[in-house]
């Protein structure tokens, strides 16, 4: 099974103390060691790679997540990542721009998404998302 790691765990796994002692993160241990195919969306890519100040620790963590492919998305994906929005909205869940196209990535892939942002779950009650 595909699994879209969010931003949430990679966030806390490349920390500069260490990884974070969180349920998440040691799923993404052990799926790392594993045979699961881990994947990203550009986005996602995109914010671990902008947390980090200086440009060399950048490139050594832009090279570390060069064999997980990323997600194709196309106008329909944006499309149907602001139905969400605007689905989650009207029922009072806030949801990011950012969430919704993961939320949809994931979902339309059929990639279990691995996340420690509480947000997704609330996202899940206007979509089948399957969390890791």
């Amino acid at each position: 099974m595909r699994v879209l790691v969010d931003t949430s765990v990679w966030s806390l796994s490349l920390r500069k103390a260490g990884p974070a002692d969180h349920v998440a993160v040691r799923k993404l241990q052990v799926l790392l060691t594993g045979n699961e195919d881990l994947v990203l969306t550009g986005s996602i890519l995109q914010e671990v790679l902008q947390a980090f100040r200086d440009e060399p620790t950048a490139r050594r963590v832009a090279a570390s997540l060069e064999p997980f492919p990323l997600l194709p998305l196309d106008r329909s994906h944006y499309a149907a990542a602001a139905r969400l929005h605007r689905r989650c909205t009207a029922h009072g869940v806030a949801a990011s721009t950012i969430d919704c196209q993961i939320a949809i990535a994931a979902a339309e892939h059929g990639c279990l998404l691995l996340t420690a942002d509480e947000d997704f779950r609330r996202i899940r009650q206007h979509l089948p998302l399957q969390l890791a």
